[in-house]
């Protein structure tokens, strides 16, 4: 069985006392594919490091996370991604997007960062991995304005409602389900069963939204398995048909 966590964030200082044992876990239960999304050009070097120690299991992203698109260092960061996108193999350009929990002021220029980024997935023929939070609108609206063939993606963490998820798959995208799926009050296992299994991927985004029994506690790749297990439930398949599918999709996605 190979499950793969489609967004993990394994360079934290989180891990930095057990890296190699929570690697171990998780290619214990199968996850033997992880995908890791870009902040900003602080981490870069983190992320090379551990394509390096990993290199059958590690696959990166560039981009420039919503929450770093800051007015005095956004066009510097860009020109980071834009730079090393033409120079290092990436399979998706992430993690990208609109976070408006923190900041509300920096609108615009996130607006701005995220249409940029989209454009250059299309220039280098990638993926991209969508980063939302309370702005589904704003999403959608700068997604809407590049619909095109050659936009494709993941919706990363996706806590919408059906009908969000059936505007994100219209636009060419996978839902991201991790953690929140075995929420009591998760809600989007209450219409999962509706949306076609080739429309979903599996991840973590570890170190942060672990599932249920872990809620609240550090997350970790291997705890992919209990993420599929609920999908097992609400889909009425084997586990092993769960992650045969997903990693089917995310294969599709990221091209490896």
């Amino acid at each position: 069985m190979i499950l793969t966590d489609t967004h993990t964030h394994l360079y934290s200082s989180q891990f930095q006392d057990d890296r190699d044992q929570m690697m171990q876990r998780a290619l214990h239960v199968g996850v033997s594919r992880f995908f890791i999304p870009a902040i900003d050009s602080t981490y870069t070097k983190k992320m090379y490091d551990l394509e390096s120690q990993y290199p059958q299991n590690i696959f990166l992203m560039m981009g420039l996370h919503p929450c770093y698109v800051k007015p005095e260092t956004f066009e510097a960061e860009l020109l980071h991604v834009e730079t090393e996108l033409s120079k290092n193999k990436f399979y998706a350009v992430g993690e990208i997007g609109i976070d408006l929990y923190w900041d509300k002021t920096t609108l615009d220029i996130q607006k701005n960062a995220f249409k940029r980024q989209i454009q250059l997935a299309k220039k280098h023929q990638l993926a991209i991995n969508i980063h939302c939070r309370d702005a589904f609108d704003e999403v959608f609206e700068v997604l809407e304005s590049e619909r095109s063939a050659d936009l494709f993606g993941i919706f990363h963490c996706f806590t919408g409602d059906i009908g969000q998820a059936r505007k994100a798959i219209d636009l060419n995208l996978k839902l991201g389900i991790g953690g929140v799926a075995t929420f009591k009050n998760g809600q989007i296992d209450q219409f999962l069963n509706q949306i076609d299994l080739k429309h979903i991927v599996l991840e973590t985004d570890s170190p942060y939204l672990a599932p249920a029994p872990h809620r609240g506690k550090r997350n970790e790749s291997s705890y992919l398995q209990l993420v599929a297990q609920k999908l097992a439930e609400i889909y009425q398949l084997p586990l092993a048909e769960i992650a045969e599918i997903t990693t089917q999709n995310s294969k599709a996605i990221f091209g490896i």
